[in-house]
């Protein structure tokens, strides 16, 4: 490990703890800083996965009082979150790396389509108001939160997004409460992924976690995400959407050309 690399993933790994904190998508920006060093695309999902974890604790810690009015969203959509990003783990580690190499140009291309669908389903979603809640409603809500699960395992970024939309078909109209169950939902669907992750690291697959990289990286993500939750009123999610957005476009195209034509 060169002392360059170690900086590089830092530096990333700062990034998207403060890009996590003020307006999601930060593992566009600490997976590949993974994959530029040499890591495998499994190595990196799962070295950024258990990296940027320890800031989504700190961003349900900080709206974990807006929960208090929507205790029953919280306990229909957490059992499917589980479920999914077990599966969605699951099926990572299962396919074989070739595989998930070629599929990683268009897992980035998906989540950046999604943060920069984000403004206009949220104009979209406005035009909808008081939805009643009956069982068919909920039932497309648990459904939807298992396929968010599964992408959440299987890769994760753009979560957020595909939460605060189903939220918002479902009437709820508060943000800060939005984003506490949202980033609850995420803590589930990543910390179920972190469990399998860990499991086959330790009983079948060794070699997908790089210790060296993820600690430091855990550190400078809590840090990323402390300095981004100062800097949010002042820099804007807007602002920092479009610059991720931008970025996962450039990156989509690197590694489409990559790994198809080069």
């Amino acid at each position: 490990m060169h002392i360059w690399q170690l900086l590089t993933v830092m530096a990333a790994a700062f990034t998207a703890g403060a890009i996590n904190s003020i307006a999601g998508g930060g593992t566009l920006v600490s997976f590949p800083a993974l994959l530029g060093i040499g890591l495998t695309g499994q190595q990196a999902n799962v070295t950024s996965t258990l990296a940027l974890w320890p800031g989504s604790i700190g961003g349900f810690w900080g709206h974990r009082e807006d929960l208090a009015g929507i205790k029953d969203f919280a306990k229909r959509l957490m059992p499917p979150s589980l479920l999914g990003g077990a599966l969605g783990a699951w099926l990572m580690l299962v396919t074989p790396q070739s595989v998930f190499d070629m599929l990683v140009p268009w897992l980035i291309l998906l989540a950046t389509v999604l943060l920069a669908a984000n403004d206009p389903v949220g104009k979209l979603l406005k035009r909808i108001h008081g939805h009643e809640r009956t069982p068919g409603w909920w039932v497309a809500a648990i459904c939807f939160q298992f396929i968010v699960g599964i992408y959440g395992g299987y890769f994760g970024a753009g979560i957020g997004i595909l939460m605060l939309a189903a939220l918002s078909l479902l009437g709820l109209t508060d943000i800060h409460q939005m984003n506490g169950l949202k980033n609850l939902l995420a803590l589930c669907i990543n910390g179920i992924a972190i469990f399998a992750f860990m499991a086959m690291e330790l009983l079948r697959h060794p070699g997908n976690v790089k210790w060296h990289y993820m600690l430091p990286m855990a550190v400078a993500a809590g840090l990323g995400g402390i300095f981004g939750s100062h800097m949010a009123h002042r820099v804007g999610r807007t602002t920092v959407r479009y610059g991720v957005v931008g970025i996962g476009f450039i990156l989509a195209a690197w590694y489409f050309y990559k790994t198809y034509a080069a």
